[in-house]
């Protein structure tokens, strides 16, 4: 597998961490074999020192020294990654993504283009997927269309390709959650494919599993999003009217 992606494809794993000590280690080592370079942004971790994951081959560790928000640490990433690769690969780090898909999602991508690649979760619709996720995809899917974007299926997954450096143009504002809803928006505005590539998930048992979304703050968080892009996707439309 390592061969095949390193052989092909010029890119880098990004894997965001925030209070993820019981997973990140092995959702690491998984990247790892994967044969490309791992990022891992530690964005102001407190349950734990993830200096170890430093020592491991392959492996990048850079810090954020308070808590920024997903979105940021992903940005960070991004930043990082720019420098040396073509594509990123973003991982969450709670261990619901198998980095053995991403070989599938790699071919799905068309010769000669520059889409975003989405891992398209399976099962989400089975009682074992929490209700918050099952909700908030189904929320998400819609208001990235109304928004503006294409109509995704599954808008809220952290297994992703994307493409450098175009989606660092793209302009996006959220730092935290919201940043990967409105990175599909306005990938829709600006005519870039996203395309989704069905991928295994793996929950762990109610009680143990790792999430920071809190459903009533998130929730405003994404409505506020969602309303500044709407208005955004409005304006657009009337100056191009008007020109």
């Amino acid at each position: 597998m390592g061969e095949f992606l390193m052989g092909s494809f010029n890119a880098a794993i990004i894997i965001p961490a925030y209070n993820h000590s019981e997973t990140l280690t092995g959702v690491v080592k998984k990247a790892v074999k994967t044969g490309l370079p791992v990022i891992v942004v530690d964005d102001g971790t407190t349950d734990t020192d993830l200096g170890h994951i430093a020592d491991l081959d392959g492996v990048s560790l850079f810090r954020h020294s308070s808590n920024q928000g997903k979105g940021a640490a992903i940005m960070t990433g991004f930043r990082e990654a720019v420098k040396t690769a073509d594509w990123a690969v973003t991982i969450d780090a709670d261990g619901q993504h198998d980095p053995t898909d991403l070989p599938d999602m790699i071919r799905a991508i068309p010769d000669g283009s520059r889409p975003i690649v989405v891992g398209l979760r399976q099962g989400m619709g089975r009682q074992v997927a929490p209700w918050t996720s099952r909700f908030g995809r189904k929320f998400s899917n819609f208001w990235v269309w109304v928004s503006g974007g294409q109509w995704i299926q599954d808008s809220q997954s952290g297994f992703r390709i994307y493409p450098l450096p175009e989606v660092l143009n793209l302009g996006v504002r959220a730092r935290r959650f919201q940043f990967e809803v409105e990175v599909l928006v306005k990938a829709g505005w600006r005519n870039l494919p996203v395309l989704e590539v069905p991928v295994r998930v793996a929950y762990r048992p109610a009680g143990r599993r790792i999430s920071h979304f809190r459903p009533f703050v998130d929730f405003m968080r994404n409505s506020s999003v969602f309303t500044r892009l709407i208005f955004q996707r409005i304006f657009r439309l009337v100056f191009r009217r008007a020109d």
